[in-house]
């Protein structure tokens, strides 16, 4: 790592930004042959429609003028896509993505964390011999690609950026990360499994594990659970494991009627959303979203989420990071 820091300028950074977000988006359009949607920053309340995230998250919900009705700022576009998808007439192996915003202030905010989210969502259609972990995993190598790339972009433009990128993909489930550190909080099992490996991606995210928790709460009503997971890089920067994206292939009307009654939600079958999936009329499907300000943070090796993403921040977290050299945007 270089002894001076930050190793970019204001100017260089939001020069470094753009390039970062136009090759990143360039390289997973081609490689995932995906096609860009405008995204909605708004749903109507109650609609099913919004990410739950771990289900007690509090959503931005305000009344629309003289409209009867409520909107709310959307968290994630998880479920979205997959509709988008199907009303847009997407044929299998094709796919969209989205220049995704939202807003989530329940987050506490910190070096990874911010309540302004900036990914990119995108979900592809699938036929049903493609549910298997072998898809998962040859599409977390194919982002992975792409993120390289990006990273390769970045540093011929910008020489100073030093630190290297590790292409190759280790794997793990939940439950084989629990059995070799049983003791850890699944934060510290990221850590040191990142820190070993550089690029991870853990699978089978969302069921409980034999301490009969999972390694990472997960909406039951999108991902699979069993074909699933989180991808994370080693940050040299920082020391400790950023996760980059979180994906999987979707519920099928078994897999979501299964997962609905494991988490106590089967009355969310009321909206039109899960509806068509128990009743197979939308499409068997493969998505995630890869957060854009932490994908910049790792690949200009900056060390707070602040650096290169505009958001609010209190008195106390502004001195600590002036104190550390760290310039928040």
């Amino acid at each position: 790592m270089q002894d001076k820091y930050p190793a970019l300028s204001l100017k260089e950074t939001q020069r470094a930004i753009k390039l970062c977000k136009d090759t990143a988006e360039t390289q997973l359009s081609r490689l995932l042959s995906l096609e860009r949607v405008t995204a909605p920053l708004l749903v109507e309340a109650g609609s099913g429609v919004n990410d739950d995230l771990c289900g007690w998250e509090h959503k931005v919900t305000f009344d629309l003028g003289k409209c009867p009705l409520r909107a709310e700022v959307v968290q994630s576009l998880a479920k979205w896509k997959r509709l988008a998808l199907w009303q847009y007439g997407f044929a299998p192996g094709e796919g969209l993505y989205t220049d995704m915003n939202a807003l989530r202030p329940d987050e506490v905010p910190d070096a990874l964390h911010s309540i302004t989210v900036d990914q990119w969502d995108w979900e592809k259609i699938i036929l049903p011999a493609d549910r298997h972990m072998g898809m998962l995993e040859d599409t977390v190598r194919t982002i992975v690609r792409a993120i390289a790339a990006t990273k390769a972009t970045l540093r011929a433009a910008f020489p100073v950026l030093e630190e290297a990128l590790c292409d190759k993909v280790h794997f793990v489930t939940s439950q084989a990360l629990y059995e070799a550190y049983p003791t850890l909080s699944p934060e510290q099992r990221e850590f040191e499994i990142t820190k070993q490996y550089k690029t991870v991606f853990i699978e089978k995210v969302g069921k409980p594990l034999p301490d009969g928790r999972p390694h990472s709460d997960r909406a039951p009503d999108y991902d699979d659970w069993d074909l699933n997971g989180d991808l994370l890089f080693w940050s040299g920067a920082i020391d400790r494991p950023i996760e980059i994206s979180s994906m999987g292939i979707r519920v099928n009307a078994e897999s979501l009627l299964s997962q609905l009654k494991a988490a106590g939600a089967e009355d969310r079958l009321r909206h039109d959303y899960h509806r068509l999936v128990a009743e197979g009329t939308l499409p068997l499907t493969i998505g995630g979203g890869i957060g854009q300000s932490r994908l910049c943070m790792l690949l200009m090796e900056k060390r707070h989420i602040g650096e290169v993403q505009v958001s609010v921040w209190d008195e106390q977290t502004r001195a600590t990071c002036r104190a550390q050299g760290i310039t928040l945007l």
